[in-house]
């Protein structure tokens, strides 16, 4: 009796293991960022009217941006993935990955033998050679602050700040990541590095007066921002020091420091007028509370 139940409870795992592996073979989950999805195959949604997935792997190209490469289309027949064989006189389709790019499903380890696909292309380490240089890693920190996936910029931006602190590029793009993440106080003193091995690049000001004010640190700002515009030869990034302080200052209801910064705004902003639309909700919006 007892070697009979026995039995049949072991039957019974087994067949639910059958149905979670057959599950796990055809889910798809559209949950993933393309930029989460590096060095990884996956596929993209299928229109209402398709009945197949394209699939292919997505990798960083270090100068080109992110990168899908297309492999083929699959279906899904009787909980089975069906791979739809590929025009063989067609080359490698390499599509460049932009911010509005859809939604991805990253297959699992089951999808991918399905699919009689290795874990990673051979053609992967072609882009991979450099991967532990400083050039390398900047620029891919770059790519992942370029489209705001600044909290996966800051691995390879702090390995590569480790080796060279103040390679070209570098240090910005580093202030900018902790900036755009509200780590403002981490930002501050590699900006204040920056400016000491290159006090002529008004970047470093724009950035580090940036952190002081999301530390609430109007007159350092001030400060700081004045110095930037100075040097800068560039009107659209002076004319965006420039409300940012006038910003600071319309929160503090200071009316002769916030003029001050408004006008420089209109000064600076003649050719891109974006930043006077918000000089002139400013104004409009002074007496409310």
């Amino acid at each position: 009796m007892k070697k009979t139940m026995r039995i049949t409870i072991l039957a019974l795992i087994l067949i639910s293991n059958i149905g979670f592996s057959q599950n796990d073979l055809t889910e798809l989950k559209f949950d993933t960022k393309y930029f989460d999805a590096v060095d990884k195959w996956v596929a993209f949604p299928k229109k209402d009217t398709d009945s197949t997935y394209a699939y292919g792997f997505i990798y960083l190209d270090n100068q080109a941006g992110f990168t899908f490469n297309y492999e083929t289309k699959f279906q899904i027949k009787e909980q089975k993935l069906i791979n739809i064989k590929r025009d063989s006189t067609v080359g490698f389709m390499k599509y460049r990955l932009e911010p509005n790019t859809s939604l991805v499903s990253v297959l699992t380890d089951n999808q991918i033998s399905a699919l009689n696909l290795p874990k990673e292309p051979e053609w992967l380490s072609i882009y991979k050679e450099s991967s532990d240089q400083v050039d390398y890693l900047k620029q891919e920190g770059y790519h992942y602050n370029h489209v705001g996936a600044c909290e996966q910029a800051l691995k390879p931006l702090l390995k590569a700040y480790e080796i060279q602190p103040h390679f070209d590029g570098l240090e910005f793009e580093l202030a900018y990541a902790y900036n755009h993440l509200g780590q403002f106080e981490k930002a501050i003193p590699i900006l204040e590095k920056a400016i000491e091995s290159n006090p002529k690049n008004y970047y470093f000001f724009r950035e580090l007066g940036y952190s002081y004010l999301g530390l609430n640190k109007v007159e350092d700002a001030d400060r700081t921002y004045r110095k930037g515009i100075k040097m800068s030869d560039n009107d659209f990034e002076k004319s965006e020091m420039s409300v940012n302080m006038a910003q600071a200052y319309f929160k503090l209801k200071n009316k002769k420091k916030f003029d001050e910064w408004a006008e420089l705004t209109r000064k600076y902003s003649t050719k891109d007028k974006r930043y006077l639309q918000y000089i002139d909700q400013f104004e409009q919006n002074w007496n409310k509370k």
